[in-house]
């Protein structure tokens, strides 16, 4: 997500949260409202901080302080990624009033601390379970996020998550399985697997089942499951399960989005990525041969420590040469800590300029899409606020209840989405 997004309850005395970052970062947020009023807690802000660049981390203190002077009676308790990486400073911080690492913030133990502590941070390193929480569904969305994965076992030089996250660790499949169950009997159309590396899964569990086998299972055992999505996929782990399942399997939404980071194979390397440019372009387009209607979004970070113009060439490129529809794109930050950060740094001014490229060239990409809808039929998921997701994950304006799926004729266009008309049942 772009910024912090915020929830809480009705009254005073309600457990806000405010979280930054990423889905798995969503996802535990839902859980740490529940293990929080379990250790009853009021009247708390809690965040759920993301350490994926500098400005995450520079954002969240900004809106913590901003809390402080809001609401001064509130307590205050801090956790997420940039918790656990950098726990002193923030447990330096005089608005805070617990900080919580990783593994603690999805404690109800935890947050009885307040008072007595000032930081409850174990070593993420030495943690080997996954998702003992399961949030039985997330408050006011449309789709559910089922954690099936957490960690990573990569180094990829620009990255400090391995090190808020820990290693890479497995949700055994018949749990994974039976939360979706009960998501669909809440009366979840959708449901997200999510997770640090997904697919990397199952490489830790007896058996070594991988992504593609829980897919298959989860569609097999879970047939009232109407839609499955899955979040950021790293091309070079795809099973051979996981694209039968691509090929095969109607309710697997027609959306893949990529880690993909750079378009150049020397940039890659030195992000120690364990891809190359023709891997890349070789899996959109036999993806795209098993499900000729599939669509690709994909991360790229613009101005990478040593990247040439020419370099950056190779990645503006690519947008097209992998045929994505919707590009994530990230000027190039610093972590102190990582490998990248001691590399020849790109000028601030050229990173923004080249990041503004890339986001025209994504818009391009995704006007030429959206140009190519209005008068196709499409299933939309209903999410609030009179809009909805295509099963491409396109934004369509949409009358409904939220949380229906709904057969739709798209009749036009917005600046970014579609406008869709529900078809009589």
């Amino acid at each position: 997500m772009d910024g912090p997004e915020t929830s809480s309850g009705a009254s005073d005395a309600a457990i806000e949260i405010v979280t930054f970052g990423c889905r798995l970062n969503a996802l535990e947020s839902a859980v740490m409202k529940v293990r929080a009023t379990e250790a009853g807690l009021g009247n708390a802000i809690l965040f759920n901080t993301c350490a994926v660049t500098a400005e995450a981390v520079r954002q969240a203190r900004q809106a913590i302080r901003r809390a402080r002077r809001e609401r001064p009676d509130a307590r205050i308790v801090v956790a997420g990624c940039a918790a656990q990486v950098e726990a002193a400073a923030f447990a330096a911080m005089p608005e805070i009033d617990l900080v919580l690492g990783n593994h603690e913030k999805l404690q109800a133990a935890s947050y009885r601390a307040i008072g007595e502590t000032k930081a409850l941070v174990s070593d993420i390193g030495s943690v080997r379970e996954s998702a003992p929480h399961l949030a039985e569904g997330m408050d006011g969305r449309s789709r559910a996020f089922v954690e099936v994965q957490n960690g990573c076992d990569h180094s990829c030089t620009f990255c400090i998550i391995p090190q808020g996250r820990g290693p890479s660790r497995s949700v055994p499949m018949g749990a994974v399985v039976d939360q979706i169950r009960r998501l669909t009997a809440r009366g979840y159309a959708e449901v997200v697997l999510t997770g640090v590396d997904i697919t990397a899964y199952g490489g830790d569990l007896p058996g070594n089942p991988t992504l593609g086998k829980l897919v298959r299972a989860i569609l097999r055992h879970v047939p009232e499951l109407d839609r499955l999505r899955l979040s950021s996929l790293d091309s070079v782990e795809v099973d051979a399960a996981l694209l039968d399942a691509i090929a095969e399997e109607e309710r697997l939404m027609p959306h893949l989005h990529l880690s993909l980071q750079a378009g150049d194979d020397m940039v890659l390397k030195r992000m120690k990525r364990r891809h190359l440019r023709a891997d890349a372009i070789r899996f959109t387009d036999a993806v795209r041969r098993l499900r000729p209607d599939m669509v690709f979004g994909a991360d790229v970070i613009a101005g990478f420590p040593t990247e040439t113009e020419a370099m950056f060439a190779n990645s503006l490129s690519i947008i097209a040469e992998c045929g994505l529809t919707h590009v994530h794109v990230f000027p190039f930050s610093l972590r102190p800590g990582t490998p990248a950060a001691r590399m020849p740094q790109v000028d601030r001014g050229v990173i923004r300029e080249r990041a503004a490229r890339l986001r025209e060239a994504g818009e391009q990409a995704l006007n030429k899409r959206l140009a190519g809808e209005p008068g196709r039929t499409r299933r939309v998921l209903v999410e609030r606020g009179g809009v909805g997701r295509t099963e491409h994950f396109l934004l369509a304006e949409i009358s409904g209840t939220p949380g229906e799926v709904v057969s739709a004729r798209i009749t036009g266009r917005t600046g970014r989405g579609l406008v869709a008309e529900p078809l009589a049942a």
